[in-house]
């Protein structure tokens, strides 16, 4: 029998997924292997019953430049017993398989850790390479290299903003836009800074004062006071659905909101709108203090994660793919597939980015770096203290929405 790689998609989807798995299929079909995609993620490894099937040219070449995962993924999060009695070995036996590619984000990466030393623990002959996913950006590469999907949801991310925008100056309102990104505010800063947003919010600008609700209301109120002083009566707000996770269970309580949650313990934040939930805290502050401003909310979510990919993401993820082979043909294992800025392909050993628990910790945005500074000073609009007298205009306490003040900065 053919010795064979098997392919699983975990998590949630980004642009580029059919690129990945259609540039590996290619790679390895060309040199004599099977290719078997499996479904389901991570919970097809530990069943006696996994659907899997067979990727040929013609499917990885139908695929690649599509949106979306032919593969169908889950968040499904192996427990220690499913490694100590539920591992398919007989899956990897009957079909020869000599390596498991997995796909995903920070989550998947932090199985295919606990995977790769479950592997060598038992000395089975099974290589596993991991290919970095998410339009969060939040997995640890090198160089701050983006993670692919991210500049694909970027982009569509930010057609969306600036129409949003265009609606609130159009119409002479305020729009509360709410952007993915569990654990960090990559996309929301990319996005609300490629579209001259007056106020974008993510939880690493919390660096130095805890997050509050009253504290992302009052940074809101602040950019529409400073706007309605420069005789600006509309703007757009960006909030990252991660200041979600930053928030005490008290202040989470205080919403009102009542939180169901996936496999990894995480807020299914897709079940809620934060758009909707601020916009509507925002709307009575605003009426509270007598200021007659009409906000609305949009939510940029689920509609950039199937998008087709970009041609940065076509290119990235068919080079990813193609590494796979390349680290695969070279007897790499444990690793992450990482091609660097200057287009190299290396390994990053999963072990070398694990913290003390053996997960994949997150990459946050560098919010005293100059990305963010530069939008913060000089794009963003807030209350300073050469604002307060004409402030009082509108709230007796000018200083209550100083944008440093509130931040601690």
């Amino acid at each position: 029998m053919k010795e064979s790689v098997i392919i699983l998609t975990g998590g949630g989807p980004a642009p580029g997924m059919n690129t990945v798995v259609g540039s590996i299929a290619k790679a390895f079909l060309a040199n004599g292997y099977r290719v078997l995609g499996l479904h389901g993620g991570y919970s097809g490894l530990f069943s006696p019953n996994p659907n899997f099937e067979e990727l040929n040219f013609v499917l990885a070449d139908t695929i690649f430049k599509r949106g979306g995962s032919y593969l169908m993924m889950s968040r499904f999060k192996p427990t220690q017993e499913d490694f100590d009695k539920n591992f398919n070995l007989k899956l990897f036996q009957d079909n020869n398989i000599k390596l498991l590619v997995t796909v995903g984000g920070d989550d998947t990466a932090s199985t295919a850790n606990r995977v790769a030393k479950f592997l060598v623990a038992k000395s089975y002959p099974i290589h596993n390479i991991h290919v970095p996913k998410t339009i969060d950006n939040d997995l640890p590469l090198p160089m701050n290299t983006p993670t692919y999907g991210f500049n694909s949801a970027k982009a569509e991310g930010a057609h969306i903003a600036a129409t949003v925008y265009e609606d609130a100056r159009t119409s002479g309102n305020w729009l509360i836009v709410a952007a993915m990104g569990r654990s960090a505010g990559h996309l929301a800063l990319h996005v609300g800074a490629a579209c001259h947003y007056p106020m974008i919010i993510i939880p690493e600008m919390f660096n130095k004062s805890e997050i509050t609700i009253d504290k992302i209301i009052k940074l809101s109120i602040s950019a529409i006071i400073k706007r309605a002083i420069m005789g600006i009566p509309y703007g757009a707000i960006m909030v990252s659905e991660g200041v979600f996770h930053s928030l005490s269970d008290e202040e989470l309580k205080a919403t009102g909101v009542h939180f169901t949650y996936d496999d990894h313990g995480h807020p299914e934040l897709g079940k809620i709108s934060k758009a909707v939930m601020f916009n509507d805290i925002i709307e009575k502050e605003l009426k509270k203090i007598g200021m007659k401003v009409k906000s609305r909310p949009v939510e940029i979510g689920y509609d950039v994660r199937c998008q087709d990919p970009i041609a940065f993401d076509l290119t990235y993820c068919s080079q990813l793919g193609l590494g796979v082979y390349e680290l695969f043909k070279k007897g790499e294992t444990g690793c992450m597939v990482y091609v660097d800025p200057m287009g190299q392909i290396n390994p990053l050993y999963l072990t070398d980015l694990q913290d003390e628990t053996g997960k994949i910790p997150p990459r946050l945005v560098d919010i005293e770096g100059d990305m963010a500074q530069v939008f913060y000073k000089y794009v963003c609009h807030y209350i300073t203290e050469a604002d307060y007298a004409a402030a009082k205009a509108y709230v007796p306490d000018p200083e209550a929405y100083d944008f440093k003040k509130i931040l601690n900065w």
